[in-house]
């Protein structure tokens, strides 16, 4: 199966003009469209006229100019005691949860053979570069999330380049999660209300096909995303696999001009487990090394960027059942959490804080 592809074109307009809607009854279906394929799918294919191919691509060239640099040339921007939330994270740092995580380790046991993930040899061969967008509060208990911007010399279009890729994503995540709210029969601002001065995150993936580019290698095993949505554009090289609610294992194809929605933890608790997190990986494919030699024929790049952003709730927000989510049967399993705690704990488990989670 394919996801499906919304424009957002249709609510853009609806948004920005004073009367009321034309079609209520086709704004209220591809509202429901967008809710039902992160309920059963944990993923979304979106249009917005506001974030173009051409946007993408300019963000693709500047990143991958900073992941050709030398490793050491890239550690100067390196902020383990930021729990890697600003900054470069180097190679071989963040661990898969799949490899840590016991419960996890059982789920993948007991499924058929043909949609098991692949399995990492230990923590990711890849870097990743965390750029802030959007305000922060200026009063917060968590620092450590809501750090400054960390800015590589050599490179003076880059917070331009990053300020305006992100914010053109995020503001692509704000109509998305009105859409999915007013789907899910909660009032339009339920999630976009607890975004405000969240601590999002604009961060690419570097993954180096010129040393790890054979067939099965894993660049980011088995997991799911720990914020509340996900959205990446086109990657150069394709090697994403989501899993369905159904268990079914399925290679994304973007088209160009669109951009990826994948639903993390954050709205699991917010819907109380009526839209899971979505589990995923990223692995060379037989579609990637397809690329690899179209990329060497014509003298690219051989870095595999992802363009990747997370959206979060605030720090200081607390994660729990909405509306009618909190009369449903899993709410009990979804206990209110500040939204920071809970962040800090998953990045202890994958090694990007320090042991002890809080």
């Amino acid at each position: 199966m394919d996801l499906p592809v919304v424009d957002l074109a249709p609510y853009l307009l609806h948004i920005a003009s004073a009367a009321a809607a034309e079609d209520e009854e086709g704004l209220r279906a591809l509202c429901a469209t967008v809710s039902s394929s992160l309920r059963d799918t944990g993923a979304l294919l979106v249009k917005d006229p506001r974030c173009s191919a051409a946007d993408n691509d300019a963000f693709l060239d500047v990143v991958e100019r900073y992941f050709a640099r030398s490793a050491d040339s890239k550690r100067i921007q390196e902020r383990p005691h930021l729990h890697y939330q600003v900054g470069v994270t180097p190679e071989g740092v963040e661990i898969p949860r799949s490899l840590v995580d016991k419960e996890m380790q059982e789920k993948i046991k007991s499924m058929p053979e043909e949609f098991k993930p692949a399995t990492p040899n230990g923590p990711d061969p890849k870097w990743r570069y965390m750029w802030r967008v959007g305000p922060r509060p200026a009063s917060t208990r968590f620092k450590e999330l809501n750090s400054e911007p960390v800015i590589p010399d050599g490179l003076p279009e880059w917070k331009e380049t990053m300020d305006s890729w992100g914010s053109k994503m995020i503001s692509a995540i704000e109509v998305v999660a009105e859409m999915a709210a007013i789907g899910f029969g909660l009032p339009k601002d339920a999630f976009t209300s607890l975004m405000k001065e969240g601590p999002h995150l604009l961060a690419p993936t570097g993954s180096d096909l010129q040393r790890h580019g054979s067939e099965g290698t894993v660049f980011a095993g088995y997991h799911y995303d720990l914020n509340f949505l996900t959205i990446h554009g086109r990657s150069r090289f394709p090697g994403l696999n989501i899993w369905l609610r159904n268990g079914k294992k399925m290679e994304v194809k973007v088209p160009v001009g669109c951009l990826l929605i994948q639903s993390g933890k954050q709205v699991e608790w917010l819907t109380g487990g009526e839209c899971l997190a979505g589990m995923h990986e990223v692995v060379v494919t037989k579609r990637t090394l397809e690329a690899i030699a179209l990329a060497k024929e014509q003298n690219r790049s051989l870095w595999r960027v992802s363009s990747t952003l997370f959206a979060h709730i605030a720090s200081d927000a607390t994660l729990k059942p909405l509306g009618h989510f909190a009369e449903a049967s899993n709410a009990p399993i979804y206990p209110p959490i500040c939204a920071g705690d809970y962040v800090e704990q998953e990045l202890s488990v994958i090694n990007l804080k320090g042991k002890n989670g809080f």
